[in-house]
Parts: structure tokens; sequence; C-alpha cells
């Protein structure tokens, strides 16, 4: 699934447990801001991966771990000609807290996993990360994959990566809560944002500020990155790119197309593909 001499990028789905393993190389600009509805751990294995997430600018080089978390606005560039290569596993939130649970004494009913920082370089969780990633990608036995991701997980697991979920929440994160609830309810409309402001009795100047204050995009770009996760969840499962395009409201199959290709830097069928090894329609 190598694309051209300079950037390449290669994806596989281990079905039995879903969880996607991605490796990839690239030259210059790699990534506009997006966000994935999965956590996402990775490894850069050569150059300098650079990226920007909770409003700061990082650097992770070889053998550093990247963490990021389901939602979080990130881009991706190298820093010079020589690009960077990495490896990375998405993961569920649902796969991650059956996971850690029996890891941490009181479970995981009251807490959500908030990485406490975007890079570690930790060798001893650069190499669980790494055999987890090799466990997948090429397919060893369930026992072997299963081995692997426990040691991933305990390694986690020792780490102060907890936050509470019973903190203080303002009306203007509530507002902003809302108004990603309305857009997903309203996704197949298109609703412009002077219908989105009247339906939350809230100015349209001050919703578009609140609203990128808080999710890093404005609502329609928001609404784009929700779809395409959407979008890889139902490729995923065999849905046909066509039928993927109308239920998540994008104007046709190329249009679907286009900003799969965009973010993923792969089509939607070859994604799908990858993923379940239907015929590429391509």
């Amino acid at each position: 699934m190598k694309q051209t001499t300079q950037n390449w990028l290669d994806l596989r789905h281990d079905k039995p447990s879903g969880i996607e393993s991605l490796r990839a190389h690239f030259t210059g600009h790699a990534y506009d801001p997006h966000w994935h509805d999965s956590y996402l751990i990775g490894v850069t294995e050569q150059g300098v991966q650079q990226f920007h997430s909770r409003r700061q600018q990082h650097q992770s080089r070889p053998g550093t771990v990247f963490m990021l978390e389901p939602e979080e606005l990130h881009d991706g560039d190298a820093i010079n000609a020589q690009g960077f290569t990495y490896r990375m596993l998405y993961l569920s939130p649902q796969q991650v807290k059956q996971r850690l649970a029996p890891l941490t004494e009181s479970g995981v009913q009251q807490h959500e996993l908030g990485f406490a920082a975007t890079l570690r370089d930790d060798k001893q969780l650069a190499y669980a990360v790494w055999h987890a990633f090799e466990a997948l990608w090429h397919d060893h036995p369930e026992m072997i994959k299963d081995a692997a991701l426990d040691r991933l997980f305990l390694q986690l697991g020792q780490h102060p990566l907890w936050r509470n979920r019973n903190y203080m929440i303002d009306k203007d994160v509530l507002l902003a809560q809302r108004a990603r609830d309305w857009l997903i309810a309203h996704h197949t409309e298109n609703p412009g944002l002077q219908t989105m402001a009247q339906a939350l009795n809230i100015d349209r100047f001050r919703l578009s500020r609140l609203f990128q204050t808080h999710w890093g995009l404005p609502p329609h770009a928001w609404l784009v990155q929700w779809r395409l996760c959407q979008a890889r969840r139902q490729l995923a499962a065999g849905c046909a790119p066509v039928n993927v395009a109308a239920e998540l409201g994008f104007a046709d199959q190329s249009h679907l197309g286009r900003w799969f290709k965009r973010a993923c830097h792969l089509t939607p069928a070859r994604y799908q593909l990858a993923c379940t090894n239907l015929p590429d329609s391509d």
C-alpha cells in the first residue's frame, strides 16, 4: 500500500481485536489538523516527527512513544528532507477500558484515560508498543498477540494516566458540548451556522468563537472530522463507500473520497480492502 518513493503508508486491521496498526513515512507536510475517535499509541522509528497538540509543538525522535487521546487535535510534519517513519496502534476506548480495568484497584468506571504527557522517553514502554505492533502486524497466533497487548497495557497502567470525570464544568463548556451533540444529531442536513445558533439560542459569532476555543476547529471543520471517523468505522465493517457517503451527509461518493484520501492518505476502497479483504473497486 506504498504510495510514492518519498511518502508511503501501510495499514493493517486485526480482525479478532479490531485494532488497526499503521506504519508510515513522510517527508515535508504529512497531516492537516485532525482528530480520531481512538487512542493513538505509537513509536517514532526514524527521523523527527513534529506535530502540534494541546496548544504545544512536540518533536518525537527515534524511540520516543507518542500518545494521543480521542478527539485530541493534532497535525504532522517532517523537519527536514530526511522525513520520519513511525508505527502506531489505534485502540478503541472500549478496548482500553476493558484491558486496563483489571490493572487498577478501583477499575475505570469513574475515570477516563487521560495521558499526562503526549511524549514519553521510556524504553520499557517503547519496547511494549513495538512488540504489540509486531504481533498484530504479522498476525501472530492469538496467544502471542494477547501476551503482547497485556505487556503494553501493563506498562501503560504503571504511568499516572488517569483523570477523574467528576470535575466542575462551566457554562461555556456545557454549551460547546451541546453544540457538538447538535451537530452530530443534524449531520445529514448540512446545517448552517445561523440555524445552529438559533437552535441553541446563542449569537452565531459567539457560538463560532466558543466552539473553536473548546474543540480546536470551527463547527464545519469539526463535523468533517466526525464524519471521517464514522466513515472509517463503517468502511471497516464492510459498508459500501457509496452508502457511507449518503448516510454521513457527503455530497456523493467522490466527495467522501476526496476528504478521506486527504485525511488518511488512502482511498476509501483501499482502506476497506486493508480492513476486510473485500475486492478493491478503485
